[in-house]
C-alpha cells in the first residue's frame, strides 16, 4: 500500500453505510465500481472479481474501470482503504461527541466499529480467508495489514492526545498500539455484544490512559 496515501472521512451521510445512489450527491463513477467490487467479494470471493464484471455491475467499459481504479492490486487497496474509513470515521465521530471525557469516547468509538463490523461485507469475506475460504483474499489481510496498522493508530492517537492523559509519548504508543490490536480481534472474531464488547474495552484501555497514573 502506498505510504503517502491518508485517511480522510466519507464526505456524506452515515460512516457506517454505503452511500445512498437516492442521496442529494450522487456517487460517483468511482464510487459505484468500488462498492461493486466489494459487494462482489462479498457474496461470490475476490477471485471472481473482474474488471468485466465491475464494468458490467456499473454499466461502464472495462477501460473506464482501469482508468478509474487502475489494476486489481490498486482495486484491492482502494477497497481496504475506503472500508478503513468507514471504520475511523465512526472513531472520529466518537471522539467528537465526547470531547471532554475520554472512557465516554473510547466507548462510543469501539461500539461504532463492532456495528459497521456486524453488516460489513468485505470484512466477512477476508475473515472467512483466514479460514481457508478464500485464500486468494489473505492479502487483503497480511499484505496491507500493517499500513492499516499505523493508520488506525496514528488516527487514535491524535483524537486521544488533548485528553488529560499522563503518559509520556512512548507510554502512549504503546497504549494505542494495544488498543488497536485488541480492537482488531474483536472485529475478526466477535466474543459478546457491541455494546458489552465496547463496555469492556474501554474499562480496560481507560484504566491505561486513566490521568495522573505512572
Amino acid at each position: 500500500m502506498a505510504a503517502d496515501r491518508t485517511w480522510e472521512p466519507p464526505s456524506a451521510g452515515r460512516p457506517d453505510r454505503r452511500p445512498d445512489p437516492a442521496a442529494d450527491e450522487p456517487l460517483t463513477t468511482r464510487d459505484r465500481i468500488l462498492a461493486a467490487a466489494v459487494h462482489l467479494t462479498g457474496t461470490e470471493g475476490w477471485g471472481k472479481v473482474t474488471m468485466a464484471r465491475l464494468a458490467a455491475a456499473t454499466g461502464v467499459s472495462r477501460q473506464t474501470v482501469y482508468n478509474e481504479v487502475g489494476g486489481k492490486p490498486d482495486l484491492a487497496e482502494a477497497m481496504v482503504l475506503g472500508e478503513l474509513a468507514r471504520f475511523l470515521a465512526e472513531v472520529d465521530g466518537a471522539f467528537t461527541a465526547h470531547p471532554d471525557d475520554l472512557t465516554a469516547a473510547l466507548t462510543a468509538a469501539c461500539r461504532g466499529v463492532l456495528e459497521v463490523a456486524q453488516d460489513n461485507e468485505l470484512l466477512h469475506a477476508v475473515v472467512s480467508a483466514t479460514h481457508g475460504a478464500e485464500t486468494e483474499l489473505l492479502p487483503l489481510l497480511t499484505t496491507h495489514a500493517e499500513s492499516l496498522l499505523s493508520t488506525a493508530k496514528a488516527v487514535l492517537r491524535e483524537r486521544i492526545t488533548p485528553y488529560d492523559v499522563a503518559l509520556t509519548p512512548a507510554q502512549l504508543d504503546v497504549s494505542v498500539d494495544t488498543v488497536v490490536r485488541t480492537m482488531l480481534s474483536h472485529v475478526m472474531q466477535p466474543s459478546g455484544t457491541p455494546e458489552e464488547t465496547a463496555q469492556a474495552l474501554a474499562w480496560v484501555a481507560g484504566r491505561v490512559l486513566a490521568p495522573g497514573r505512572d
